[in-house]
């Protein structure tokens, strides 16, 4: 970001809560390490409790060491980061906005002549449920102006609450102002997906239903809910994942070329396939919660939650009809990873005996991401067998490669105004009606055993089975 980029105040609320320790402090603080933030800024964090600054500042830089990827505090001149870093307490409502109106003064003044230039960037880290009061009490405070404000997934936790959600949001800001997060978009290996089909001729002509059999979005946890049950248990595995992460990960596999290279048109290719996602049957998806998750505190005796789903989708596009997308996430299960596989079909031709499934792209999500081609080969010796091998190529070690945290990638993109890689309420209007029938008769939650993969009637869903994994250390 350019060092003449407006001085700019960041905003954080639920800033003492487990998303901002785990993900948003270290990326906000990964953009400062990279000098990619704008010479002039600020973090003001907010919350119920009345805490002084040193205090919130001391939170910020435990959240920075427990994080092995996070910036080392020491190396950020942690004086002049932590002057920069204010906490408002005493929560925030239409009814009483605390002490964040005083806080932004204080940077108001500090800013002087540049007062008029601050960006204000509002980020919630909280529950869905409080989104609509938070978004009120911006506008009965006068700090909607000029705003940008980000959202957290799942925007809304049903249709209706996504249309309530969503109508009192454009009454007190315009369309550009919102940025509606799935930090799935911002990950290095998901951006890749379209550069990959659409700037390499060797994926162009074959990204289509004659060549592809099947889709596979897999992206399995061995984590349970960890100190989030009591949001779990009210959004589950389908609302928390499979409407969100997995149906946009879906959308850029499955999208049509964009019309433009402008920002916007990627989004708009994106949403525009979602309208042709077809909705959910119910004997197309699997549910399930695995054993003990109604021990874990917060959670109801009779819990229905499900901690698992997966799903066969369907994409209404000439490109894909009859190519089934499988979608499988879910916690508790036997290995972590978050990949994305086509797996083509066996050509015709003169070779026999070739290795069913032998020949796919698969591209992992986590990390830095990594891309793996599956090429039928005749295994090197004198028996001559056909087999699978596979070429690798992790993306951190492409030439001069300085990949992001996919949290960091997406604020860096909302401090520059760029919504390419956000949804809109397009987009997600269309996310809803594919899953409205499912939401409206969910099929049976099934119980599965920890450490499995989960039930036995998943295993089967896509033909074949699933593709194996690339492992990862977590799910973020």
């Amino acid at each position: 970001m350019p060092s003449s980029a407006a001085p700019t105040v960041f905003v954080l609320f639920g800033a003492t809560g487990d998303l901002a320790h785990r993900l948003v402090l270290p990326a906000f603080f990964t953009l400062a390490d990279r000098d990619l933030l704008p010479d002039r800024w600020w973090l003001v964090g907010n919350g119920r409790g009345d805490h002084p600054h040193e205090h919130f500042r001391k939170a910020v830089r435990d959240a920075l060491e427990a994080d092995d990827s996070a910036p080392n505090p020491d190396d950020l001149d942690w004086d002049d980061v932590a002057s920069r870093v204010l906490f408002a307490g005493g929560g925030f409502s239409a009814d009483d906005p605390g002490a964040l109106p005083d806080v932004l003064a204080e940077i108001r003044k500090e800013a002087g002549d540049s007062a008029d230039e601050v960006q204000l960037v509002f980020y919630l880290a909280l529950p869905p449920s409080v989104f609509l009061p938070v978004t009120k009490a911006l506008a009965a405070h006068g700090l909607t102006e000029g705003a940008r404000v980000v959202y957290e997934k799942p925007y809304g936790t049903s249709p209706s609450g996504f249309e309530e959600l969503d109508a009192a949001v454009h009454e007190v800001l315009d369309e550009d102002q919102v940025f509606r997060i799935d930090h799935f978009l911002g990950k290095e290996a998901t951006q890749d997906l379209h550069v990959l089909r659409f700037a390499n001729q060797l994926f162009t002509g074959v990204w289509n239903r004659e060549h592809v059999a099947q889709v596979q979005i897999d992206v399995p946890e061995t984590l349970d809910i960890d100190d989030r049950a009591q949001f779990y248990d009210a959004t589950g595995a389908t609302l928390d994942m499979l409407v969100t992460h997995l149906f946009q990960v879906a959308a850029e596999v499955a999208m049509e070329p964009p019309a433009g290279s402008g920002a916007l048109a990627l989004q708009e290719a994106r949403e525009a396939v979602i309208a042709a996602f077809r909705p959910l049957a119910k004997d197309d998806v699997v549910l399930g919660q695995y054993q003990g998750y109604r021990d874990v505190e917060g959670v109801a005796d009779d819990s229905t939650t499900d901690t698992f789903v997966a799903a066969r989708l369907w994409v209404d596009t000439d490109r894909w009809h009859g190519v089934p997308f499988l979608l499988r996430t879910g916690k508790r299960l036997a290995a972590s990873a978050q990949q994305v596989t086509l797996v083509f079909r066996e050509p015709d031709g003169p070779v026999g005996d070739v290795p069913v499934r032998g020949s796919f792209l698969r591209v992992s999500l986590a990390g830095d991401g990594q891309i793996d081609i599956g090429m039928v080969l005749k295994e090197p010796g004198p028996e001559g067998a056909l087999v699978t091998g596979t070429a690798a190529l992790p993306l951190e070690r492409v030439p001069r490669a300085e990949p992001l945290p996919a949290y960091a990638t997406l604020l860096l993109d909302v401090m520059a105004g760029d919504k390419a890689l956000f949804t809109s309420r397009e987009g997600l209007q269309h996310a809803w009606k594919a899953a409205t029938s499912l939401l409206a008769d969910r099929p049976a939650v099934q119980p599965y055993e920890q450490g499995s993969w989960g039930p036995d009637a998943a295993h089967d869903l896509p033909a074949g089975g699933w593709m194996p994994l690339l492992s990862s250390s977590g799910s973020s």
